[in-house]
């Protein structure tokens, strides 16, 4: 038995569909926004695997040639961000970073020794990019990597002051 008139049809949605829409729209909104990465933090990862390949083909460069190689940030030639030193010009990559802001800082010294000895001694770079920072390290023997930390804990072999974030 029909409870309602012959050709009154049922229309629109109710306050509860609704409001389970809305639900539906906010979560999924939530987490696509945590979902997309920090432009900084995705800049600043792809020059430290730039520095990474740049510094692990100057390394095998100096073995090969028996060359005593070195890393310096803030290079003295114009409009060099860091430099090579003891690399024949031939050899030399590019000594920009692909972000104009990137500043280094080796930690403990001037510069990276990478050759001619297979084992080059524990060293590290920190990268900076506005309040963002990673480090970039070797233990000497292993090839140069980001330190993957959390922002309590200092980074292997930095400072209290340069927490990987």
């Amino acid at each position: 038995m029909p409870t309602s008139a012959p050709g009154n049809k049922h229309g629109g949605f109710t306050l509860l569909e609704l409001m389970v829409v809305v639900a539906i729209i906010a979560i999924t909104s939530a987490v696509v926004t945590f979902a997309i990465p920090d432009p900084s933090t995705s800049r600043l990862e792809r020059e430290a695997a730039r520095l990474v390949a740049l510094l692990e083909s100057a390394r095998s460069q100096a073995r090969a040639g028996g060359m005593t190689v070195l890393w310096i940030p803030r290079g003295v030639e114009s409009g060099a961000d860091y430099q090579f030193l003891g690399l024949p010009p031939a050899l030399t990559p590019p000594l920009q970073w692909m972000e104009r802001e990137v500043r280094a800082e080796v930690v403990g010294s001037g510069s990276i020794v990478l050759g001619p000895e297979p084992v080059i001694g524990a060293q590290s770079v920190i990268l900076r990019l506005g309040d963002r920072q990673l480090v970039v390290s070797t233990d000497g023997l292993s090839p140069f990597a980001p330190v993957v930390g959390d922002g309590d804990q200092p980074a292997a072999g930095a400072p209290e002051t340069a927490n990987a974030r």
